[in-house]
């Protein structure tokens, strides 16, 4: 983060890690200091110290920054020379290192609020007494330079806020994120799991998830195809000299698993699917008149995360990306970043996501492509911003060396913003594979190229449905949509007569044959989350009826199978209908 850009609450933030720092040093002997930023949500710290921080050491660590804060140290700015710092600095290991980064000829800034004085660029708060409302949150390992290889670190992280309303809203968040934490209902609703058998970061979908993943797949071709993409396939694997071409095994060696003899030649498994879709635009010239070229792909890839990293559904080593690559001209460029950007805003309004937010990242200091080429690509992902009328932030240099770039960000029921689809324009692998069309004047032009994902991943979108629903899908979403409850062995014949309709009318439905009382039923299908039960009594076998009752809304009344299956199939339509809840 350049610190000119840093806000208000990030300095706030980073003031309270220097302030959590110097409680540390005031309370254990021997500490060894690395560095403490402000994050999304708060701020941590990195310390290597004999003794073992643990929650229990919250309390007075707490009221030690308390005692910091009403002591109100001026946060004070002093410029040293690098000799001077490797002085300052020459009991503190991990700072020595920290300060060979800071190139030759940058200034050398130490910030001190009271005896404690800590290597940082800034900037500050006015002084320790800004600071009231912080809180600490938990304590982990963290590798020194996040490598494996180094020594662990205990980093210890904390929030902080302007006033106590605002960590009141946050601690309550938290606590409704905890309730809908996908790796829990992931198990509890029986959707997934992760076997240490088949390896860590490797998904098996179970069939409730395999339904709802089946559901949005085939939404997402349907839309595809409407939206003028053709599908294709390709291997999970490929040669050695493919990954040579596209740069990965320069660039992303460490992201991808070791390589496969395979007839005396080296293959990987993918951890992209761009290549792929290069090698079949090549496979003909292509002329002017056939672009621009659409072609999505659910394509799966493997990507070595480290042990360390993994987490759920969100952090995992194989997984699905709903990918597209467009291939235009020059001219053609605005008008199809448009179309994505409005064919990504639809989607997530589809799928109950209202909040969404573009972030424009500009070209970086060292970048591959004409700078023309960038300037009118970051134009035309501006302009493509603008006309949906999405709220965005640029971030200048903040783009990948090969190409501007768009991130959205969506909001989920609870507040959190997620990262989610990606507009990347790519200057760098039609020049690597040496694209071209023949333009109308008869002469080869190289295309421009745009990698574009909506959902991300299948696997980390669904964690991100999970959290979203606190795994209440909505009708359309739902694994299983209706569940008939018979009060006796007696309405069987009639409860299968009706499940057989429903099934005929494509409703994902079962009957509870299980023995019990009515309220045991409703109960189980409430914990499954089931949007609808149909409860079948002598009554309701007599009047050929069904007795609906929703899972939020409760008894509804009686109707007719062919008027309930009518009113389902209509919500199902309508996918935007969403009840809300907090989760149980």
């Amino acid at each position: 983060m350049k610190t000119e850009q840093m806000t208000d609450l990030e300095k706030l933030r980073h003031s309270s890690a220097h302030v959590m720092a110097a409680a540390v040093c005031r309370l254990f002997d021997n500490v060894q200091l690395d560095i403490g930023p402000s994050t999304d949500d708060g701020f941590y710290y990195d310390f290597d110290l004999e003794a073992r921080i643990t929650p229990d050491d919250f309390e007075r660590i707490e009221a030690e920054m308390k005692k910091i804060i009403e002591e109100d140290h001026a946060f004070e700015c002093m410029t040293v020379s690098r000799d001077e710092a490797k002085e300052l600095l020459k009991d503190q290991k991990y700072k020595l290192e920290r300060l060979a980064d800071i190139p030759e000829g940058d200034a050398i800034t130490f910030y001190t609020c009271g005896e404690f004085m800590d290597l940082c660029r800034g900037p500050h708060v006015e002084s320790t007494g800004k600071l009231r409302t912080f809180q600490l949150m938990n304590v982990a390992g963290s590798y020194f330079r996040g490598h494996e290889t180094n020594p662990m670190l205990q980093r210890l992280y904390g929030t902080a806020f302007t006033n106590p309303k605002q960590l009141r809203l946050y601690l309550k968040q938290i606590e409704e994120a905890q309730k809908r934490d996908h790796r829990r209902l992931g198990k509890d609703l029986d959707l997934y799991s992760i076997s240490e058998n088949v390896g860590p970061g490797l998904v098996n979908w179970h069939p409730k998830g395999a339904r709802i993943r089946s559901t949005i797949e085939d939404f997402w071709k349907k839309e595809h195809f409407k939206n003028g993409y053709d599908l294709v396939y390709t291997p999970h694997i490929g040669k050695a000299n493919l990954w040579e071409t596209s740069g990965h095994l320069d660039f992303y060696r460490e992201g991808m698993f070791a390589a496969m003899d395979i007839d005396g030649q080296e293959y990987f498994a993918k951890p992209m699917n761009c290549p792929f879709h290069v090698e079949i635009y090549k496979t003909g010239l292509r002329s002017y008149r056939e672009l621009p070229l659409r072609w999505a792909e659910l394509g799966t890839v493997y990507r070595y995360e480290k042990a360390g990293t993994l987490h759920g559904l969100f952090r995992v080593r194989g997984f699905t990306q709903d990918d597209a690559h467009i291939f235009c001209t020059t001219d053609q460029i605005e008008d199809e970043v448009k179309e994505v950007i409005r064919f990504c805003n639809f989607i997530w309004k589809t799928f109950g996501f209202t909040e969404v937010k573009a972030y424009l990242s500009t070209r970086p200091e060292k970048a591959v492509g004409e700078p023309e080429r960038w300037d009118q690509a970051t134009q035309s992902l501006e302009a493509a911003i603008k006309a949906e009328g999405l709220p965005y932030e640029i971030d200048e240099g903040g783009g990948a060396f090969y190409g501007p770039k768009i991130d959205l960000k969506v909001k989920d029921a609870i507040g959190r913003e997620w990262q989610t689809s990606t507009i990347q324009f790519d200057f760098n692998l039609p020049e690597r594979f040496d694209l071209k069309y023949i333009g109308a004047d008869g002469n080869a032009h190289r295309p421009y190229m745009v990698h574009r994902a909506l959902f991300g991943s299948m696997e980390r979108f669904f964690g991100i449905l999970i959290e979203h629903y606190a795994g209440g899908f909505p009708v359309w979403l739902a694994p299983e949509q209706v569940r008939v409850l018979p009060l006796s062995d007696d309405q069987e014949q009639y409860a299968n007569e009706i499940l057989a309709a429903l099934r005929q009318a494509e409703i994902r439905a079962s009957v509870d044959k299980r023995q019990g009382k009515l309220n045991g039923k409703v109960k189980n299908a409430q914990l499954d989350k089931v949007p609808y039960m149909l409860i079948i009594g002598g009554k309701e076998q007599e009047n050929k009826q069904v007795a609906v009752r929703h899972r939020l809304k409760g008894m509804k009344g009686e109707c007719s199978l062919e008027e309930f299956i009518a009113q389902l199939k209509q919500e199902e339509l309508d996918k935007r209908t969403v009840d809300t809840e907090v989760s149980d």
